[in-house]
């Protein structure tokens, strides 16, 4: 197993939420006067993924405790993967208003929806 596979889901989490929170109350407090209506909604976007799915890290680590199936962390991988590349773009396209980083956001896209998958695939006992 590598070295992701063994970290701890529930601290992973809780960091992502953490920093969930803090780029929300940024966003709401010391960027809403100086984004426009757009950049606000694309820095919006990127904190309700960022929230979503930090909270789905908590799922798999639930899940990972039931049961051995490794598609239960691959799945927390992708999740954590989809973090940084979708919102993390979304994030600097926002503050930054270089559109080019968009390139990037889809590849995030694919990861939290490659989680998901690895998630409905995976043998639950549930």
């Amino acid at each position: 197993m590598s070295a992701i596979m063994k970290f701890n889901w529930v601290q992973i989490a809780s960091i992502l939420m953490f920093f969930a929170v803090g780029f929300g109350a940024f966003g709401a407090h010391a960027l809403k006067a100086k984004l426009n209506d757009y950049s606000l909604d694309v820095y919006k976007t990127a904190v309700l993924y960022h929230f979503v799915h930090a909270v789905a890290l908590f799922i798999v680590a639930w899940l990972a405790s039931q049961n051995a199936d490794p598609k239960i962390n691959l799945a927390g991988v992708f999740f954590t993967l989809g973090i940084v590349l979708f919102s993390g773009s979304l994030y600097l396209i926002a503050i930054t208003t270089i559109k080019k980083i968009g390139i990037i956001t889809p590849f995030g896209g694919l990861a939290f929806l490659t989680g998901w998958i690895l998630l409905a695939i995976s043998k639950t006992n549930l």
